[in-house]
């Protein structure tokens, strides 16, 4: 009796081709080579093929770049470029376009001015300061009532209200205006010569001038001095000139009493002449002088009485 034995399967025919890049065996239906990435073609074998490739370890050439693959030459794959925005060509745009119009504008303004007629712009340099409180012209040159503060460029010269400039960095002048446009000149902090008169001797000293700023901020410092201001109470006051001399000073009037003036003994009709070593030639540096006295300080007033020349030692007060 024969027995009817199972024949074997005959093993399932796969067709193959080959690939057309590295000619390696790969099956038929794939359209992507497992060995070197070569795609033949789209289609959902060559997708899912693509993704398990992609992330197996060992393959250089393939990788996602936002999720997608990237192709480049020979059929492999890899990360896509960054490109810039709309946004930052618009910006970049932008920027350029300004800095065109800036450089065509510093050629086009001139030009339309020239065509124009008018004058071209000057920058005006600041202009320096004598640290007066103003110029006056007066037989001879020019002249101020006070200096400004103190530590101005006049204080620190030596000059007084009253004293007549006659030349400055050695051009002479002749009145306010001249002068003026000698400072407009002038380069903040240089320093020059000043040729002045007073008492009608001639003299020459040596002056550097200040900004604007600069002279303000003395001012400044000298309203906010702690000290406070000095008062040495002889309100009613007169420039006058002083007999058989060339000097002059101002004369007190109506001493009041119990004040720093009556005190020390000054009297009615004195005419002071120097305050504090200072020379008194005018009502305003006197003014100035009791102001920046230091208050309950002793301060030696020099006053004529007649014909006698008195030294008084004078405590002063506070405003």
């Amino acid at each position: 009796m024969s027995q009817n034995v199972p024949q074997p399967l005959e093993e399932a025919s796969v067709s193959t081709t080959a690939c057309q890049n590295c000619h390696a065996t790969m099956p038929t239906g794939l359209r992507f080579c497992r060995n070197c990435g070569f795609r033949l073609g789209e289609g959902v074998s060559e997708y899912t093929e693509t993704v398990r490739f992609s992330n197996g370890p060992g393959n250089p050439n393939f990788g996602f770049a936002g999720g997608q693959m990237a192709t480049v030459a020979g059929g492999s794959f890899a990360p896509r470029k960054k490109r810039m925005s709309g946004m930052t060509w618009i910006f970049l745009g932008m920027i350029l376009f300004f800095l065109t119009a800036g450089i065509i504008t510093q050629f086009i303004r001139p030009a339309a001015r020239r065509l124009a007629g008018a004058p071209p712009l000057v920058v005006v340099a600041p202009r320096s300061y004598f640290g007066v409180n103003e110029f006056e012209t007066t037989d001879g040159g020019v002249t101020f009532d006070s200096i400004e503060a103190p530590g101005s460029p006049a204080d620190k010269a030596g000059l007084v209200g009253g004293d007549i400039i006659t030349s400055f960095d050695g051009q002479a002048v002749k009145d306010d205006d001249e002068l003026m446009e000698l400072l407009g000149k002038t380069p903040v902090g240089k320093t020059v010569d000043v040729a002045y008169i007073r008492d009608g001797e001639p003299k020459l000293t040596k002056l550097t001038t200040i900004s604007k700023g600069d002279l303000e901020q003395l001012s400044r410092v000298f309203a906010a001095r702690p000290e406070g201001r000095g008062r040495l109470g002889v309100d009613d006051r007169e420039e006058v000139e002083i007999p058989n001399s060339k000097l002059r000073g101002v004369q007190l009037r109506g001493i009041p009493r119990s004040l720093p003036a009556d005190m020390a003994g000054i009297k009615d009709g004195d005419i002071i002449i120097e305050f504090g070593g200072t020379p008194i030639r005018t009502d305003e540096e006197l003014s100035h002088r009791i102001n920046r006295a230091i208050p309950y300080e002793t301060v030696h007033v020099i006053v004529m009485r007649g014909a006698e020349r008195l030294d008084i030692p004078v405590r002063m007060g506070r405003q």
